[in-house]
């Protein structure tokens, strides 16, 4: 009984999503192009975002990681007298590659 139920509610979600999916259609044969109108419409919007928001969310997100990072280890250095510098170390490097990331990283990507 619940193979029955089960193979008939996957036929009406595919014969639902078959009914609700739209063909996207480009002029005959050309594809290319409708793609490439599409990205040159979008590159511009992209850029801004990812300089205007992605690219300071990772940088903040990466300088509370760091002091965070740099904190606990000095407080493991006041209670077992070492200093570990590794992880505070790659977190800031992480966190200038972050920091100047949109002044290379569009002409690495070739936009």
């Amino acid at each position: 009984m619940k193979k029955k139920r089960l193979l008939a509610t996957m036929f009406a979600v595919l014969l639902v999503g078959s009914m609700l999916a739209v063909p996207a259609l480009a002029a005959p044969g050309d594809v290319a192009t409708a793609i490439e109108a599409t990205w040159k419409d979008a590159a511009g919007q992209i850029k801004t975002i990812v300089n205007s928001v992605v690219s300071p969310a990772i940088a903040l997100i990466l300088a509370i990681l760091f002091f965070v990072k740099l904190s606990t280890s000095y407080m493991d250095y006041r209670k077992h007298g070492q200093f570990d510098f590794s992880a505070p170390a790659i977190l800031f490097v992480g966190l200038i590659l972050a920091l100047t990331a949109p002044l290379y990283l569009w002409t690495v990507i070739g936009m």
